[in-house]
């Protein structure tokens, strides 16, 4: 059932920000008067095709969905009848050409801006920035943060939730920078604290940088109460149930679900024995064999069980997001901004070796975090369509032939010579753009199948 979800996902995902990609293409070439012949999604042998319009445009969803196209008139890759030349592409002025190919990133652009605006609107929930235990050694504990600080500011910009604050320490984190956090007490008072950023490594930014710069939420403590069980899991095999109290592991006393944690994490695939009460009776010890998953390159056990938790105790930790209207639009156009800007940021310091090319993710990455946003919420599925809609107009921006950026990178070069760029550089640069992407690719992929691996 999580695969057919996670297709689904996968493929709703890609197939809309591929028709809006190429809309946008589409409609600004009809504004410029342009024929366009062909409004395809995906590549290879058409599944399904129809013909329509005044201009008999033909729309097709083919075999290969990942990328789409709409394929205009043009002398340059065919006969154009001569009551259409002045409708081809290669006749528009260099302006409209542009307006044209600009169109299909600008349009996830604006695509993603729709999703922050709806959002923002409705209310995102998320978790208040509350610091958990903060472990010595660390920029965290030098700092002066304690267990208990609430995370008001960031460089004076204000903090909400969890997610804020990760956002906005990820973005200096990839800087280096120092910056300033303010925080409040559970006792009301207001710190100012200098937070050292120069130490965070690529290998940092790799996994959990909150945890190397020494942060983690708060959790409040938990009975060792099984809320909840997962199907197939080590837990439900060895037959513990919703409601069981974990009294003992190994006949180690357990008083809080932390515990519990750490001993199945410290032995995969290795049988421990529990000691349960269930409705007030002590039950004969059961065997559990925790399996085992690989985290930030150490493997880990896990028995597919989850804590109770009492709603009214978590309700004092969470809180919503949420605007009016016309200050949603504008935090809708800040993050989407902010987020392109950071996108390229980190595109550059991949160039440049600061960031590891690990950070690349191909379809394979895209599919299971559509899944995973799927099955969490129409909210988070919002907020990855969006992210990933950045993410696609970023990269067809970037200036690399055979991407809408390539075209506009001759254009610019055609209004500074005030000619074409000629047929042979065109060429040469199809031969480079393919070369980087099938590299990107590959990395990509690479990437992919490792963490599939790795898990």
């Amino acid at each position: 059932m999580n695969l057919v979800i996670t297709l689904l996902a996968f493929v709703v995902a890609l197939g809309c920000l591929i028709v809006f990609h190429e809309f946008g293409h589409y409609l600004v070439a009809r504004l410029c008067n342009v024929k366009v012949l062909r409004f395809s999604v995906g590549f290879g042998k058409p599944l399904w095709r129809r013909v329509a319009g005044r201009d008999r445009t033909e729309w097709a969803v083919t075999a290969f969905p990942l990328g789409g196209y709409v394929k205009m008139a043009d002398e340059r890759e065919g006969e154009v009848p001569p009551q259409d030349l002045a409708r081809a592409f290669n006749r528009q002025s260099v302006y409209r050409r542009s307006a044209i190919v600009i169109a299909g990133p600008a349009a996830n652009f604006l695509l993603a801006i729709f999703f922050y605006w709806i959002l923002f609107m409705h209310g995102v929930p998320g978790i208040k920035p509350v610091l958990g235990p903060v472990t010595p050694g660390t920029p965290a504990a030098s700092a002066g943060f304690v267990t208990g600080d609430l995370i008001v500011k960031i460089d004076e910009e204000p903090v909400a939730t969890w997610q804020d604050a990760r956002w906005l320490l990820l973005q200096q984190a990839v800087q280096k920078a120092r910056v300033a956090v303010e925080v409040r007490n559970d006792k009301g008072e207001i710190a100012r604290r200098k937070l050292d950023l120069s130490g965070v490594s690529s290998n940092d930014l790799d996994s959990d940088f909150l945890k190397a710069l020494g942060f983690a939420h708060y959790r409040p403590p938990l009975r060792p109460v099984i809320g909840g069980v997962l199907s197939g899991g080590a837990a439900e095999r060895a037959g513990l149930k919703e409601g069981d109290e974990i009294t003992a592991i190994n006949n180690e006393p357990i008083t809080n679900w932390d515990e519990v944690v750490r001993v199945i994490r410290s032995h995969p695939e290795k049988t421990l024995t529990f000691e349960i009460r269930r409705k007030g009776v002590l039950l004969p010890a059961i065997a559990v064999t925790p399996g085992s998953a690989v985290e930030n390159g150490q493997t880990v056990g896990k028995i597919g069980a989850a804590p109770s938790i009492d709603r009214s105790t978590m309700a004092g930790l969470v809180t919503e997001v949420r605007y009016g209207p016309l200050e949603s639009m504008i935090k809708a156009l800040q993050k989407t901004w902010d987020t392109s800007i950071f996108t390229l940021k980190m595109l550059g310091k991949m160039i440049v070796g600061e960031v590891s090319l690990k950070n690349l993710s191909g379809p394979i990455t895209i599919a299971d975090y559509a899944g995973q946003t799927a099955q969490s919420g129409w909210i988070s599925y919002l907020l990855f369509l969006a992210l990933i809609s950045i993410s696609l107009g970023v990269l067809n921006l970037l200036p690399i032939p055979l991407l809408d950026g390539g075209h506009l990178m001759y254009y610019m070069f055609e209004i500074l010579k005030g000619s074409p760029v000629s047929d042979k550089a065109v060429e040469i640069g199809q031969h480079i753009g393919i070369a980087l992407l099938f590299t990107l690719m590959a990395f990509a992929l690479y990437n992919d199948i490792n963490r599939l691996i790795s898990g």
